[in-house]
């Protein structure tokens, strides 16, 4: 076993894996893993800068993450930094802060590179099962971009095309500071007009529609299952490879689309950093289900953070 921490820093949380690895076996085994909504993308689709008071958010979640690595003894650390660090002009201040608390310079992926660790950290232990078909579809709905991968013990066809919850909603939905509460019927039709773009583009380089299992991954989705299920509580276990089929998706789009914050925050099984996002994440959801026909979605708690670790061993 090789003890290694894996932190994953999106545009809307950063989250930390600390695991023991055993690449002969192929088990990981979680000592301890946590997510933190921080909002590292605030403002960054119309600024082109990280908001002081994001990056402090960011930095102070890093300080606790220090203090778990430290505690759990890990061999290996690792901190991939995913679309807003991509699209920020102030990246290096980002850089600077990460490495002054955790002594390691986060690695600002491509896009091709988040998508073949979330397909490694999806795919692992599904492979060989009997009831799933191949190829799969891994979709990881982030907060500023989207990532699609097909391929079956192997990754086949990779891209990552910006549409995520964080960056449609603070596009479409956020006027003078303030969210649609709700949205209008016309802002709602901006999102999915972004959304079909995106997959018209992403359909160019990879074969969505050859799809046999379609896997969702990151906090849209997983809410999802949760809301689906109707959770009195996140419980990662009862969502870890649920399934949800697309008339379910469809019904839970619509009623959060309709309903107030107040109402969306009433959700037990939400996360607060989430209430404002998850409609836009959901039409991201729904319509990539629509596009390629998919009945039902297979949910995994397991994604990029479970690929960072995997490159650790």
């Amino acid at each position: 076993m090789t003890r290694v921490a894996a932190v994953d820093c999106g545009t809307n949380s950063i989250r930390l894996l600390v695991a023991d690895a055993n690449p002969r076996t192929g088990e990981l085994v979680d000592l301890d893993r946590r997510m933190t909504i921080v909002r590292l993308g605030q403002g960054v689709d119309r600024t082109g800068r990280l908001a002081p008071e994001a990056l402090e958010r960011t930095f102070a979640a890093c300080r606790e993450y220090a203090r778990i690595i430290e505690e759990h003894g890990a061999e290996r650390v690792r901190f991939v930094a995913t679309s807003a660090s991509r699209d920020a002009e102030n990246r290096d201040e980002f850089v600077r802060g990460v490495v002054d608390i955790l002594g390691v310079e986060p690695e600002v992926i491509s896009g091709d590179q988040e998508a073949e660790f979330s397909f490694t950290g999806a795919t692992r232990e599904l492979a060989g099962r009997t009831d799933l078909a191949t190829p799969f579809l891994v979709v990881d709905i982030g907060g500023g971009s989207t990532e699609f991968v097909v391929g079956d013990d192997r990754v086949r066809a990779a891209r990552s095309v910006d549409v995520g919850c964080v960056r449609m909603t603070e596009r479409h939905l956020v006027t003078d500071g303030a969210v649609s509460d709700p949205p209008a019927e016309q802002e709602i039709a901006a999102i999915r007009a972004d959304v079909e773009a995106a997959l018209d583009l992403a359909e160019e380089t990879v074969p969505l529609r050859e799809a046999r299992t379609l896997v969702g991954l990151a906090g849209s989705v997983t809410s999802v299952s949760a809301i689906a299920q109707e959770l009195p509580e996140y419980d990662s276990a009862a969502i870890h490879h649920s399934r949800v089929s697309r008339e379910r998706v469809r019904e839970i789009t619509e009623r959060l689309l309709r309903s107030t914050h107040a109402e969306r925050a009433a959700i037990p099984s939400l996360h607060p950093g989430r209430v404002d996002v998850i409609g836009a994440g959901c039409l991201v959801l729904l319509a990539i289900m629509e596009r390629i026909g998919a009945e039902e979605i297979v949910v995994s708690e397991h994604d990029i953070l479970d690929g960072i670790a995997w490159s650790l061993a």
